[in-house]
């Protein structure tokens, strides 16, 4: 399955906290079901921002996905940008278009 790095901000800083602890819950729902491979903070940002892979079928999937994240129902998230990735060396090779093969 594709790997898509996800990167957004979240401008209001009062939205963010309120949504923070069901953003959390929806996070681990997606690791446990195998979409989300890894998510965290940008630091050293003065704004809230962060970075998502999800592996989906393709970036229609990925936006559906994102849809459901708290932080994009209450309309705290800004600046979303999707890129498909391939992970041909580290930790996600097993992910990539060579996987094994190197």
């Amino acid at each position: 399955m594709p790997l898509y790095v996800v990167h957004y901000s979240h401008p209001d800083e009062k939205g963010w906290r309120d949504q923070l602890l069901p953003h959390v819950g929806w996070l681990r729902e997606q690791v446990a079901a195998g979409v989300l491979r890894a998510s965290g903070p940008i630091a050293d940002s003065a704004m809230k921002r962060a970075m998502l892979i999800v592996a989906a079928a393709d970036e229609a999937s990925v936006r559906a996905i994102i849809a459901t994240d708290p932080f994009a129902v209450h309309g705290l998230i800004a600046d979303m940008s999707i890129a498909e990735w391939d992970p041909i060396f580290g930790a996600f090779n097993s992910d990539s278009t060579m996987a094994g093969k190197l």
